[in-house]
């Protein structure tokens, strides 16, 4: 296993370079960074604009640009920001906010998927069965800005009827304080809460219907009937047997999801004005700040290889008959 590590992480270098050198090539000719201030009215005069596109780095060829960003890299410059903001900085500060709802968004939708998943199995055709896939095929349906929306106004509903703040609607609680551990609990709880539902869900249909029918493969296998003839209990055959087998499959989905969840991630903080890693993105692109948004791309691909990693020592684990030894 640890010769797989070694191997993989060599096998990332590479692929992050020609992600970063595509990534720059396709961003530097979406268009002018310097569009926004050439329409400005009264226009600024040409020495500024000279000054800004020297500082852009616009005045370099291409090869000369990209190299110039990538090896900033390796001493933490992501590059000149049209607003003088310290990327770097600003992507670890944005990173932490995003990875929160990121990881308890994931986590929540892949329990839920699981619990589905061997409700549907063992249950099948009956009406818990299909009162799952009814509410997964909906979740799949469902637009992620919408839920989240709906979302929202259920929590101003509850508020109201509560006649105190119980779910936050906005923000990331950043700056929100309380008094007791309790209270700090509760404000946890409220800013989360909304959030990590709207982007748990549509994954949640998604990963729900695959491990249905991978726990359904699993629980007809061969080996699986051998363990009901030895006698053993169900709940040791589903979960023992069944569950562990049909997760590793089911990981597969989980793994390609990644790129997904976090472009649902953009939305969702967009919706719910947490100032994570999405909201950048949505800012860099407004305007036209070339590096922040290379910087955000760069981080979002180096996620979703990690993640994937992850997805591929989860299968070893899972799954005794997958070796990834030579």
């Amino acid at each position: 296993m640890l010769a797989y590590l070694v191997r993989r992480l060599l096998v990332m270098i590479p692929m992050m370079l020609i992600a970063s050198f595509l990534m720059f090539v396709v961003i530097s000719f979406s268009g002018d960074p310097l569009a926004g201030l050439k329409t400005m009215q009264p226009p600024p005069p040409p020495e500024v604009l000279h000054a800004m596109a020297v500082k852009l780095r616009l005045d370099q060829p291409l090869l000369d640009r990209y190299w110039m960003w990538l090896s900033g890299l390796f001493v933490g410059d992501f590059g000149p920001s049209i607003h003088n903001i310290d990327i770097g900085a600003e992507l670890v500060k944005r990173l932490g906010v995003s990875l929160r709802l990121l990881a308890l968004g994931i986590v929540l939708a892949f329990l839920m998927a699981v619990a589905a998943s061997v409700i549907g199995a063992v249950l099948q055709f009956s009406w818990a069965d299909h009162i799952i896939s009814f509410v997964a095929v909906a979740m799949i349906s469902m637009p992620v800005f919408w839920l989240a929306l709906q979302l929202k106004r259920l929590a101003i509903s509850i508020n109201q009827e509560l006649g105190f703040r119980l779910l936050y609607t906005s923000g990331d609680g950043a700056g929100m304080t309380a008094s007791t551990p309790w209270d700090r609990v509760l404000l946890l709880i409220g800013v989360l809460a909304l959030p990590t539902i709207a982007l748990s869900m549509q994954a949640f249909g998604t990963w729900s219907r695959y491990g249905r029918v991978a726990l359904i493969d699993a629980l007809n296998s061969e080996y699986v009937k051998l363990a009901r003839a030895k006698g053993l209990s169900e709940t040791r055959v589903v979960l023992a047997h069944g569950l562990r087998t049909s997760l590793a499959p089911m990981l597969t989905v989980v793994a390609a999801g990644g790129a997904v969840i976090l472009g649902e991630s953009v939305v969702t903080e967009t919706v719910f004005q947490w100032r994570g890693m999405g909201d950048l993105l949505v800012t860099g692109i407004q305007n036209n700040d070339v590096y922040v948004v290379l910087g955000w791309l760069l981080v979002a691909g180096l996620i979703i290889m990690v993640f994937n990693l992850i997805a591929d020592i989860l299968y070893a684990v899972l799954d005794p008959r997958i070796r990834y030894e030579r």
